[in-house]
């Protein structure tokens, strides 16, 4: 079990391999209407990281020189990192093979009164309002905001709307992007203090609302409404997953643009925004930065060990499915089948153990509260003891860190915006 306090650390990178590998999106274009692997760039890859016998025999006994086992290893870490990554997006792409369509851009417009579906507390904003910031002259007037919708897919959903803020500068030409994710029942403008607080200091930040929050919402319920229709339909993920496959074409748009530079994309989020950062980084490895804040969880062990209880109150209605299941109590049985049902392979394959070690190597920083009972510090023991051995094999240790703060819960605080500021200045 992890100390009150845990700090883990490691080195990062798989030598020539992983670190190659990180920097290719499994899948990174759609073509035809679905989203491919580049094997052909893969394929070039695995060449590059098992070189010729000659090549070999040049180097034998040279200092450093690779071992065929320590080749052979970084090639079946590569091919099960895109295999896991295939099965993912195949997931993704079971619910929507009838709403594809080529991403598209739409003007916007600000949002005067934007929608919570929760009021938040009048001391919520206080984390994200000490964000560091640069002294800019004049900063109002040099920032440039952009409102605008990508078109992901067909339907009321597909229309994902985007936040953008910026300082109207020209040097650089391209600037590191980082992506900022609001926690349930909240909205893209509630993140506007980190939107302007990075801004000041050079880089382009942007926000979006979530699949049935903010713009995407009617009222006060659209979210949950969602949750339910899903475990009664199982036609849609609005649970973490149909927000990541926005945020893959968030990736292809940003990675067009001639404003960004496309190998400095950071990601980030809170609580359920933290899990969209998560599994964004995990299956598009443009997003080179992550930070989720109080966000990642093993699914499989708080069943297990009967600890699911917080998280599943968070999202409480969506559980009434139990009378559906004969039950007159939520239980373990009926929060695997929600799970499975609203996002199969949350709680098994993608879970926490699997997926965040395929991170490695880009930097990665996760912080959490030690008392969080909705991601139980004990539950990320394997998650970060895994995570950790694949950064130290990849040989970037540096790169991964995971920070519990004692005595706080299910909270983001002025210490984690920080941690979070400083990560993104380092390695971003």
């Amino acid at each position: 079990m992890l100390p009150r306090r845990a700090v883990i650390t490691a080195h990062v990178l798989l030598a020539c391999s992983g670190a190659d590998l990180a920097h290719v999106p499994v899948s990174r274009r759609v073509r035809g209407g679905y989203l491919v692997a580049e094997r052909q760039q893969l394929q070039r890859l695995r060449t590059k990281e098992n070189p010729s016998t000659s090549s070999r025999d040049a180097t034998a006994g040279a200092p450093g020189a690779a071992l065929p086992g320590r080749e052979m290893a970084a090639s079946a870490s590569a091919d099960a990192s895109a295999g896991l990554r295939s099965e993912f997006l195949q997931v993704l792409l079971s619910r929507r093979r009838d709403l594809q369509v080529p991403l598209s851009v739409e003007k916007g417009s600000p949002v005067r009164n934007p929608i919570y579906q929760k009021l938040p507390g009048p001391m919520d904003a206080v984390p994200m309002e000490s964000c560091l910031r640069k002294e800019v002259e004049n900063f109002k007037e040099k920032l440039v905001e952009e409102n605008f919708y990508l078109i992901t897919e067909l339907g009321e959903q597909g229309r994902l709307p985007v936040l953008l803020l910026k300082l109207n500068d020209h040097v650089p030409k391209r600037k590191p992007v980082i992506v900022f994710l609001h926690s349930s029942y909240k909205c893209k403008e509630w993140l506007r203090p980190l939107l302007e607080a990075y801004a000041s200091r050079g880089y382009i930040s942007v926000a979006i609302d979530s699949r049935y929050h903010g713009e995407r919402a009617s009222n006060e319920t659209t979210y949950i409404d969602a949750l339910k229709s899903a475990w009664r339909n199982g036609d849609t993920m609005p649970f973490i997953f149909d927000t990541v496959w926005d945020l893959i074409k968030l990736g292809d748009h940003l990675s067009e643009r001639e404003d960004v530079d496309p190998c400095r994309i950071g990601i980030t989020g809170e609580s359920l925004g933290g899990m969209h950062a998560w599994f964004s980084a995990f299956v598009d490895t443009r997003y080179s930065v992550t930070v989720p804040i109080i966000g990642v969880q093993g699914f499989r062990w708080a069943i297990d060990n009967n600890m699911w209880q917080a998280r599943v109150n968070s999202i409480k209605p969506l559980f009434e499915a139990r009378t559906d299941l004969g039950k007159s109590e939520i239980d373990t049985e009926v929060v695997e089948k929600v799970w499975e049902k609203i996002a199969p392979g949350l709680d098994s394959q993608f879970d926490a153990p699997y997926s965040l070690p395929l991170i490695a190597p880009r930097p990665l920083l996760l912080l959490n509260g030690a008392e969080d009972s909705r991601c139980p510090i004990s539950g990320l023991e394997e998650p970060s003891s895994r995570a950790a051995k694949a950064y130290e094999e990849s040989g970037s240790a540096e790169k991964f860190m995971f920070i519990a703060e004692p005595g706080i819960g299910h909270q983001m605080t002025v210490n984690m915006v920080k941690k979070a500021s400083d990560w993104f200045d380092r390695f971003l």
